[in-house]
């Protein structure tokens, strides 16, 4: 097919030419006196994207999926009870990991379109008097459904009870994207991929672990090899890894947070919200179909689920999307599989690139028999976003002749990482 295909899935997200150069590296020794530069600057990049001083970040040459396994088998022990609350794909992979290592969870089951329940948290907190509870689970971002949860409610409720439990937080799909504090919302452990936000190929798992969350280390009982955080310290400390590591991604990587750097993280911020509100009102006012996120606090800046009307099937609007105009969509996954489809709007984006999903999405929806306005939904995005003002890190033509921007040089920002 003419054209470049359109990657609009939640993850992978689109990796800029820029990390993609900067990964074109030859294949280099490990093990030599100049490999610590490299790791130590990704570290240091690590805590800002964080937003850490005391955080200890570690980065694995996996998936998220292998950093969710090393927050639990390095701080906890065989049938240790957990606190989790189910209300999407990925809140429950998480849970059923739990369970196949042996832990004991107590399970708030939520509705899919909701997030974590604070009051149910806080209550179930109160009436742990003995602290049976070892840790609490919080899926951040759930990329199911769309869903947003609030982190640091969820602190509020262990300080209130005056709970010592561990706080462990899945960020994949929210790190580099929304606002998230390690340190000010007391994080113990944060999990993270590459393949997201910090707009890599998938491949790099990482984590960040408070010094709360290491001191449980040697009182852990689950077995570990492969993600033993102590392995990892040692040799991270002298700026090497226990095993090879992904060396062209980890040059990506630093790139990346060259990038975000560049753009600052408040911006960054800023700018995936502004983006989301954007495609939330090509589908609430534009399309008038209902989000998956049953309300307002449950927004997820990184990816919107769109429900289609009954009789409407998720899977042949993504089918149609990408065999006749070549965009990919997000599924629907377990509960809502088929009911809806997802726009990923997370990493390396902006307004124009995005018009591709809603278009594009729409024509699809239309081919399947939904029936909608055509042109309402850009329409409605783009009355959103011309007039809302865009984030610095987006393009904003100067007030200047075209003469005079032709004759400019740009500045090379000086960035330290």
């Amino acid at each position: 097919m003419a054209g470049r295909n359109f990657l609009f899935v939640p993850g992978p997200t689109n990796v800029p030419e820029r990390i993609q150069r900067a990964m074109m590296v030859s294949m280099e020794d490990h093990r030599s006196p100049r490999f610590p530069q490299l790791t130590h600057a990704i570290m240091a990049g690590l805590r800002g994207i964080f937003r850490t001083q005391g955080g200890t970040p570690f980065v694995f040459p996996s998936s998220g999926t292998g950093c969710w396994e090393a927050a639990l088998t390095n701080t906890l022990s065989p049938g240790d009870k957990v606190l989790a609350a189910s209300f999407g794909q990925f809140s429950y992979l998480w849970i059923d990991m739990c369970r196949r290592l042996g832990l004991d969870v107590q399970v708030v089951e939520c509705d899919w379109g909701t997030g974590v329940p604070l009051q149910q948290y806080e209550d179930i907190l109160k009436n742990d008097i003995h602290h049976e509870i070892k840790a609490v689970l919080v899926c951040h971002n759930e990329t199911a459904t769309g869903v947003t949860s609030d982190v640091a409610g969820v602190r509020e409720a262990l300080e209130e009870t005056q709970h010592p439990a561990l706080l462990f937080v899945d960020c994949v799909s929210s790190l580099g994207c929304l606002d998230f504090r390690f340190d000010e919302w007391g994080v113990d452990m944060a999990v993270c991929g590459s393949q997201k936000g910090l707009m890599l190929p998938a491949g790099l798992g990482i984590l960040c672990a408070s010094p709360k969350a290491l001191a449980a280390y040697p009182s852990s009982k689950l077995k570990r090899a492969y993600f033993d955080l102590q392995d990892m310290q040692q040799s991270n400390a002298g700026g090497y890894f226990p095993y090879t590591p992904a060396l062209t991604l980890m040059y990506g990587l630093l790139e990346s947070i060259k990038m975000i750097n560049e753009e600052g993280l408040d911006n960054v911020i800023a700018r995936h919200h502004y983006l989301a509100e954007g495609v939330r009102a090509a589908v609430t006012q534009g399309w008038q179909l209902k989000l998956c996120a049953q309300e307002k606090r449950w927004h997820s800046d990184t990816v919107t689920a769109v429900m289609l009307p009954e009789g409407i099937a998720g899977t042949a609007v993504i089918a149609r999307a990408y065999q006749r105009y070549n965009l990919s969509l997000g599924g629907g996954l377990s509960k809502v599989a088929g009911k809806l489809f997802r726009i990923g709007h997370l990493g390396d984006m902006n307004e124009i690139h995005l018009m591709a999903a809603i278009n594009g999405a729409e024509m699809a929806m239309l081919d399947c028999g939904v029936q909608v306005q055509p042109g309402s939904a850009a329409a409605a995005a783009g009355h959103y976003w011309r007039t809302h003002e865009a984030p610095t890190g987006l393009c904003a033509m100067p007030s200047t002749s075209a003469s005079s921007v032709l004759q400019s040089k740009p500045e090379t920002p000086a960035v330290q990482v």
